[in-house]
């Protein structure tokens, strides 16, 4: 299991939101941890929780409130709707053998075949939605996308994680490598080209062998157009 983040929190007797607007203007986050016996409201101060938040990846905490310590990773955050401001945190406790739902980042590696032939690489998923046992949470997902050529993409359904099921549909696509505009106005332009030309080949094959129409070829018993005129 990977290294946790400590944190120390201080116990809230006073839940109301009176008192959580007054953390907040005292540099503190209003916090609550449930999943054990009892639901847990404490606060800490708002640096404390800096490297926990505003990361790419998942971690895991050991938190102490009031002499005792808990396993838990964050649950929700919930931000100010303008400033961005962190207003409240929900942790949720980890206990052995009980399984959990969470979200875990998506890393991708390697150079993709595609971006090697001009291409560029859009990541359309940055976190899945999983469900596993404490034991098997990572920091991040590494997806290898070496192989992913241009024009194509790769989803949820190709990858899999030993101990852990997602959530997500599985036809989700992670990351894919469009085709460049001009690469497609360049295509459109040979295809118009390659027509062009066949239409003129057909053009030229046409016209191969054929006569000025002078009145045409005298049929059987007529004679012929000039034949006729000089009578």
């Amino acid at each position: 299991m990977m290294k946790p983040i400590t944190l120390e929190g201080k116990i809230r007797k006073d839940t109301g939101s009176k008192n959580a607007k007054q953390l907040r203007n005292d540099g503190m986050i209003p916090c609550e941890l449930y999943g054990g016996k009892e639901n847990i409201h404490f606060s800490g101060p708002v640096l404390a929780f800096r490297d926990l938040i505003y990361t790419d990846k998942f971690r895991l905490v050991k938190l102490t409130v009031d002499g005792n310590t808990y396993d838990a990773f964050v649950k929700s955050v919930q931000f100010h709707p303008v400033t961005d401001r962190i207003l409240h945190i929900d942790f949720q406790e980890l206990q052995p053998g009980k399984i959990i739902t969470t979200e875990i980042p998506i890393k991708l590696t390697g150079m993709a075949a595609g971006v090697r032939d001009g291409g560029s690489v859009i990541q359309k998923t940055r976190k899945l939605r999983v469900k596993t046992l404490p034991e098997n949470l990572v920091e991040q997902f590494e997806v290898d996308i070496t192989e992913l050529e241009m024009g194509k993409s790769i989803n949820i359904s190709e990858v899999s994680f030993e101990g852990i099921e997602v959530l997500d549909l599985p036809a989700t696509p992670i990351a894919r490598i469009p085709v460049p505009r001009a690469a497609i106005v360049d295509e459109v332009e040979e295809v118009l080209e390659g027509e062009e030309g066949a239409e003129g080949a057909e053009g030229a094959e046409g016209g191969e062998g054929e006569k000025p129409a002078e009145g045409g070829e005298a049929k059987e018993g007529e004679k012929p157009a000039k034949e006729a005129a000089a009578e």
